[in-house]
């Protein structure tokens, strides 16, 4: 978990956080991590932004921290999307969403055991069985994953 996010103020005025998320492929399968603290569900590796950070720095960040794996090929997919509805623990209500598509290198040796519960490989008729946190279910519709 950031120390610090990066805060900023929401279209309708409200507090807002930025955040990050990996959406890592493997052959037709999805890197998934299921959390073990709220927002609960499966998703792909994400979390806040911390201040003064850059969006494509949090990611390689979170990937490591909740995986044990290193980010390559990194590839922003979307920027700067505010998303009201997406709430976080620390009580904010609204995040603006840089989303990534990457690859992976290493192997899972290390995971935040405090944050995630379990890691896997899942193809898409699998995720579209599982209890998604709500913002990857968003981003999985988007994409046309799911």
């Amino acid at each position: 978990m950031s120390a610090t996010p990066k805060v900023g103020t929401s279209h309708n005025g409200k507090d807002m956080h930025y955040s990050v998320g990996a959406m890592i492929k493997r052959g037709d399968t999805y890197l998934l991590i299921e959390r073990n603290t709220p927002p609960f569900g499966f998703a792909g590796p994400a979390g806040h932004i911390d201040e003064g950070e850059l969006s494509e720095d949090a990611v390689r960040r979170e990937v490591q921290e909740e995986t044990g794996f290193q980010l390559t090929n990194v590839t922003l997919l979307t920027a700067d999307e505010e998303l009201d509805w997406n709430w976080c623990r620390r009580g904010i209500e609204v995040h603006s969403w840089y989303l990534y598509e990457g690859s992976i290198e290493g192997d899972v040796d290390e995971t935040n055991v405090r944050e995630v519960k379990s890691i896997g490989w899942y193809t898409k008729e699998q995720i579209k069985t599982l209890t998604l946190e709500p913002v990857w279910k968003y981003w999985f519709k988007k994409y046309n994953i799911i």
